[in-house]
């Protein structure tokens, strides 16, 4: 059952995300990525107070997704991509992303913070940042 109000366009969308910002980290990496586009949605907090749906999550501005600026982000989402999407609409979590609502890909080490958000961990190339339970209950 989908823990976010979707239809099947919103399921491409967020598979053609998830495949733009991670697909060099892989099945993992991209989940991640949607773990985190879905806690965007669910989040009524911080920069995600009036984001209720996939179309806002994804070309939020700004505080959105950089690969929205790219040519690759339009591209049609695969099969195997929109499968991906779909585990994470239906709630399945994967560490670090579990509860984050950030994250990005820095030069070097992961920082202790980002945007005043604990560090939850790295994948790869990402690192990913969770706010508190207290800041953002939605999301835990």
């Amino acid at each position: 059952m989908a823990v976010i109000k979707t239809n099947s366009e919103d399921v491409k969308l967020l598979a053609r995300l998830m495949r733009a910002e991670a697909e060099g980290d892989g099945d993992q990496g991209m989940l991640l990525v949607g773990n985190v586009g879905v806690n965007r949605v669910l989040a009524d907090c911080l920069d995600f107070g009036d984001i209720r749906d996939m179309n806002r999550m994804v070309f939020q501005n700004p505080g959105g997704f950089e690969s929205t600026q790219k040519g690759y982000f339009y591209q049609r989402a695969r099969q195997s991509e929109i499968r991906l999407a779909q585990r994470v609409i239906n709630g399945e979590r994967f560490w670090p992303a579990s509860n984050s609502l950030w994250f990005f890909r820095p030069v070097g080490d992961c920082p202790a913070t980002w945007y005043n958000q604990p560090n939850t961990g790295r994948f790869k190339a990402h690192c990913f940042f969770s706010p508190t339970g207290e800041d953002c209950p939605d999301v835990y």
